[in-house]
């Protein structure tokens, strides 16, 4: 059992697609869908604890989460800040 409480806030995009609502965090690298937005958030909540549950006991979190771009400042781990969220305009040339 764990004894100690980690708590942070992700960035996560709830995007349609078709008739589902997808949840994703690059923070984590993980994503889940479901009927409505608030489904796909509560998914979304579930999984992100359980991925964090499944590296802490595995003993490879410091692994995982330095792979994914976090860093670790006296002991508490700080996922990467978004510092920008933008559509970018893209022009690729077809051939028919």
């Amino acid at each position: 059992m764990l004894s100690n409480i980690l708590s942070f806030s992700l960035p996560v995009t709830i995007t349609k697609q078709n008739k589902r609502f997808v949840a994703y965090t690059p923070a984590l690298d993980i994503s889940t869908s479901g009927k409505t937005a608030k489904e796909a958030k509560k998914r979304f909540m579930e999984i992100a604890n359980i991925f964090l549950e499944e590296i802490i006991t595995a003993g490879t979190a410091s692994d995982v989460l330095s792979e994914l771009g976090w860093t670790k400042v006296q002991k508490k781990w700080l996922p990467p800040k978004v510092v920008s969220s933008q559509s970018v305009g893209l022009q690729i040339p077809v051939c028919v």
